[in-house]
Formats: structure tokens, sequence, C-alpha cells
């Protein structure tokens, strides 16, 4: 895969930050980043289907009343 270079700017705190941080992984500091971007890539995704399932549990119900409403199989008085 080719490799486009990046130039940031951050304070000096945070670049010994990730100098020990990416040394105590044995990696380098280009590495470390480019690990720490795919993962924050990755978090979205996984956010994105948590709030999902977190959505369909919550609603579940209505769902489940609107599939049964729409194949027939509920009558409206509470029998199947």
């Amino acid at each position: 895969m080719a490799k486009t270079q990046l130039n940031v700017r951050v304070d000096e705190g945070t670049a010994r930050a990730a100098r020990e941080r990416a040394l105590a992984r044995g990696m380098s500091v280009n590495r470390y980043i480019e690990e720490l971007v795919r993962q924050d890539a990755g978090e979205t995704g996984r956010t994105f289907v948590e709030a999902a399932a977190d959505f369909m549990t919550q609603y579940e119900s209505v769902f489940a009343e609107e599939f049964a409403e729409t194949r027939g199989t509920d009558s409206g008085d509470g029998r199947a």
C-alpha cells in the first residue's frame, strides 16, 4: 500500500507521550499513530452496530407487532 506523509503539530507533552507509548509497544511513532487511527475508525463502526442493537432491543415489540399485522397473523384482539 502506498504511503502518504502527514505533518502534524502537537504540544510537547503529547509528542512525549506518543514516543513513550510507541517505545513501550516496540513500534515506531508512525506505526503507533497509524494503529490509533485504525482503531478509532473501527470504533465508529462498532458504535453504530451497538446503537442499532440498542434501538432494536428498545423497539423490538413495536416491530414484532407491525410485522404480525402486515402478515395478517394478529387479529387485533390479542389472539394470533
